[in-house]
């Protein structure tokens, strides 16, 4: 019986390229609960529970507005206290997160409702908590904004949890449990730990303890709240794999619950405001310093030690040195080693690129050439004369700007001859609709001469 067991538990689990999936809840490590990403933001424990207590009521109430089922409600919540163990509050939103599970959790329990209805119900309780007569929510850009917010919202949820929305309630293990105890008809201990089972969503249980454990807990509480005796020699919890350390630790957290002092929204959201100033004053600090240490490494001085450069050979002074186009100045000894210097020569390219700026016309915009454009008269040698001669261009250069100014005068020559058949036969198709138009007047006369005038007779002279 026990190895049918383990092989059932074995095939539910299944790994898949290092990745379990299992129909059991996730739990988090005591590290991972203890060092949130909230507290490294600096947020304080104590509003960090804040938030995360109204934020589940918030769901609570909305789904009890919006009719939805129970589960639906516990699944929106836990969903919510996953979600800000992996994400802070200061980074995102609480009622915006909270509007998006309750969204989900509808639509995952086949209960969907609309986003519309979700944000006027989150409006109607945050204004029903302040004032007593609230309004209802205009339809602005404010409503539009937050709509697109919450889609948002709901998007990064489902990939934070790795779109696992799976959550394995307790509602009917307590059912059970009683039923095993022969205590289901004890109305009052059922829906006493019922109730405490629906008030432990809003504390962080679900993300430490199994269902088991804690509709354990629930049903330990209930019984010594009504007093109802359980069998103890041995403890009954002890037949569902749970241990009295973890009842008591809920049971606590239950009761912790129970006697906190709440806090407004509005304070909450003052203190996680200073928190989100503070971070992005120090991001625009961290990004001006990056900003300032490249500058000066852009600016700082670079030394010659390229390896592409001779750094034993002497110093040649910039306004005597020829230009990297001539070739009249290169010694043949040293022909192949200058050429592989000025391949590699950020100077040179700058020295072409100018070059190749003087040998084109600037036009402006309208087509006309630039009024600062002087033409430049060029010999047979392909000199310039306003040039020095010791400035001269290659054969190359100088016949592939012949080949260009020949594709040049090709493409103008098609185009006008393209234009030239367009224009012959557009005054062929005008023609010919004018002598179709001339035809069918004259038909047109004919017939009216013989309406009116009767056809002429032969006999008539």
């Amino acid at each position: 019986m026990g190895s049918v067991v383990t092989d059932t538990v074995a095939s539910m689990q299944q790994e898949y390229a290092g990745v379990k999936l299992t129909l059991e809840n996730c739990l988090f490590p005591t590290e991972k609960i203890e060092h949130t990403p909230s507290s490294s933001d600096g947020l304080n424990a104590s509003t960090e529970e804040d938030l995360r207590l109204l934020g589940c009521e918030y769901i609570q109430e909305a789904g009890i507005m919006l009719k939805v089922p129970q589960v639906a409600m516990a699944n929106a919540q836990v969903l919510f206290q996953r979600f800000f163990f992996a994400k802070s509050f200061v980074k995102n939103k609480m009622e915006e997160v909270a509007m998006a599970c309750i969204w989900l959790a509808s639509k995952v329990e086949e209960a969907p409702r609309r986003v519309r209805d979700v944000i006027n119900v989150f409006h109607y309780i945050r204004q029903r908590r302040v004032t007593k007569s609230p309004t209802p929510m205009q339809l602005d850009s404010n409503y539009i904004m937050l709509k697109n917010n919450v889609i948002k919202s709901e998007r990064r949820l489902l990939k934070e949890l790795g779109f696992c929305v799976h959550v394995k309630h307790p509602h009917k293990i307590i059912v059970v449990y009683l039923q095993v105890l022969e205590m289901e008809k004890n109305r009052d201990l059922v829906q006493t730990a019922w109730n405490y089972m629906n008030d432990s969503l809003r504390t962080t249980v679900f993300v430490r303890y199994t269902p088991e454990t804690i509709a354990c807990a629930c049903i330990y509480m209930a019984a010594r709240v009504l007093q109802v005796p359980l069998p103890n020699q041995p403890h009954w919890f002890c037949l569902f794999n749970a241990t009295e350390e973890d009842i008591q630790q809920i049971c606590m957290d239950l009761m912790r619950l129970y006697q906190h002092k709440k806090a407004t929204h509005d304070e909450l959201e003052k203190q996680v405001d200073i928190r989100r100033k503070f971070l992005q004053q120090e991001k625009a600090k961290a990004r001006e310093a990056a900003g300032l240490s490249t500058t000066s490494v852009q600016n700082s001085p670079v030394t010659n030690s390229s390896p592409f450069q001779d750094n034993a050979s002497p110093k040649r002074d910039d306004k005597k040195r020829p230009s990297s186009l001539s070739r009249d100045h290169r010694s043949d000894a040293g022909d192949s080693r200058s050429r592989k210097r000025t391949h590699h020569s950020t100077d040179n390219a700058h020295e072409r690129t100018r070059h190749k700026r003087r040998e084109r016309s600037p036009r402006s915009l309208s087509g006309s050439r630039s009024p600062a454009y002087k033409p430049r008269h060029h010999d047979g040698n392909g000199v310039s004369s306003d040039l020095p001669k010791s400035y001269s261009i290659s054969k190359d250069r100088r016949d592939s700007s012949e080949e260009k100014e020949r594709y040049r005068h090709k493409r103008r020559d098609h185009s006008g001859s393209r234009d030239r058949y367009r224009n012959e036969k557009r005054h062929k198709n005008g023609r010919k609709g004018e002598d179709d138009e001339r035809s069918s007047k004259l038909k047109k006369h004919k017939k009216h001469r013989s309406r009116h005038h009767g056809s002429p007779r032969k006999d008539r002279h």
